[in-house]
């Protein structure tokens, strides 16, 4: 004869619940991204948007892009966990990855990350040189921006030309395309950014060329990459890593990911990639 006792009945329907609210929990399981600020945030919102419907499909659970107000954030909330992926430029990695103790991972970057480049540009026609640059109003990007600060910054001092003693101004636009828009209307005579959103800028006649030119180009560095967390299961972490890889412009999904992206395709990366980057953020006294 069956037990239908009170508190029989109570406990069997909590241990129902609370499977069912397992199962729901699973189910609703989020994976969130997010990025460094280093464009508009329409801007970014418009290239994660069909990254995050890719992932979705590759990882099986619900995948949100999420903003964060500036580069520490970004730092901070992928050190804390709460989120489980960041795109970050080389400098913006050194720093979370220190902030960590080490448990701060990259796994996939472009292939333009192996040899990226910034570039001064300028509506001034006498300038033709860093050293022209003293005496001027210059904006880097973000403080915290490997390609709009950072490495800039680091060939500069190598030129020896030193921002804070030989610059009438250093001013801080907060992203790539803020800097063009300083240096176009005028507010600072030069400024230095990304190579990448600069030629974005001319492909799409968002610039004059006639007005602002670049006068200088670094030389290559490592940057940009996609971290995780150590402690994200070695499973996920690898399902992830073959989803970046498995990208290519042979599909039509891969292609308008990997344009948005700016990139050819994903390779693999290691921190050990990034030595340099933080070689110059301590040589220029920012780490």
């Amino acid at each position: 004869m069956t037990d239908l006792s009170p508190s029989r009945t109570l406990k069997a329907l909590m241990t129902c619940a609370l499977v069912a609210f397992g199962a729901m929990a699973h189910a609703q399981q989020v994976f969130r991204i997010s990025a460094i600020p280093d464009e508009s945030p329409t801007e970014l919102a418009r290239k994660a948007a069909p990254l995050m419907k890719y992932l979705e499909a590759k990882l099986g659970m619900k995948v949100e892009y999420t903003p964060v107000t500036d580069y520490a954030a970004s730092v901070e909330a992928l050190v804390n966990k709460k989120i489980d992926m960041a795109w970050f430029g080389g400098f913006t990695f050194v720093q979370a990855n220190a902030r960590s103790g080490g448990k701060v991972i990259p796994i996939v970057q472009r292939e333009e990350d192996e040899k990226f480049k910034s570039v001064f540009i300028t509506s001034d026609p006498a300038i033709k040189t860093l050293a022209d640059l003293k005496g001027k109003d210059v904006s880097f990007g973000s403080q915290s921006s490997t390609s709009g600060h950072l490495m800039p910054r680091s060939f500069l001092l190598q030129a020896g030309v030193d921002p804070d003693k030989d610059f009438k101004r250093v001013a801080f636009s907060g992203a790539h395309d803020a800097t063009i828009a300083a240096v176009a209307s005028g507010k600072v005579q030069a400024g230095a950014l990304n190579i990448s959103v600069w030629n974005k800028f001319v492909a799409d006649k968002k610039v004059d060329t006639d007005k602002v030119t670049v006068f200088y180009t670094t030389p290559p560095y490592y940057d940009y990459n996609w971290s995780v967390h150590a402690d994200m299961p070695a499973a996920v972490r690898e399902k992830l890593t073959q989803a970046f890889l498995a990208l290519s412009k042979d599909t039509p999904e891969g292609k308008e990911i990997l344009d948005l992206q700016r990139a050819t395709r994903f390779v693999p990366t290691k921190a050990e990639n990034y030595k340099g980057i933080e070689a110059a953020a301590k040589s220029a006294g920012l780490l």
